[in-house]
């Protein structure tokens, strides 16, 4: 159950820096030293979470946050699973019933595996957010 659940933000991650790295400024043939350096940090935390490796959760946190501050327009491409999952700062930028919803459902998932029952997060999650 915790490999659906990683594997699940895991994929968030990587359609994300993928919508990310097709959008100005990061599209351009020519990257300058600071959208180069963001696209380079974005990619090894792909990288890292795959892996496993290292804290990528702190890493999460500093490049979204970072990706919030200078790139807001971008914003919108991040699904807001991956603000929850790397938490910290990032929980600054979601309003207080997107959090009660995420917080409800890590709820959920845990009662589920303390039980030793299975859990669907996507269908749940889908269901808490109201997706059809």
């Amino acid at each position: 159950m915790i490999a659906d659940y990683f594997q699940f933000h895991l994929n968030l991650l990587k359609v994300a820096s993928n919508n990310l790295l097709r959008h100005a400024p990061f599209n351009q043939d020519e990257l300058p030293e600071n959208e180069a350096e963001f696209q380079q940090q974005l990619l090894q935390l792909v990288a890292d979470m795959e892996q496993q490796r290292g804290d990528y959760i702190e890493s999460g946190q500093q490049i979204l946050a970072r990706l919030v501050r200078h790139y807001p327009d971008l914003v919108p491409l991040v699904p807001r699973d991956l603000f929850w999952l790397f938490g910290g700062e990032l929980l600054h930028f979601m309003p207080d019933d997107e959090l009660d919803i995420f917080q409800q459902l890590d709820e959920l998932r845990h009662e589920a595996e303390a039980a030793g029952e299975a859990f669907n997060y996507e269908q749940v999650r889908a269901r808490l957010l109201d997706l059809k």
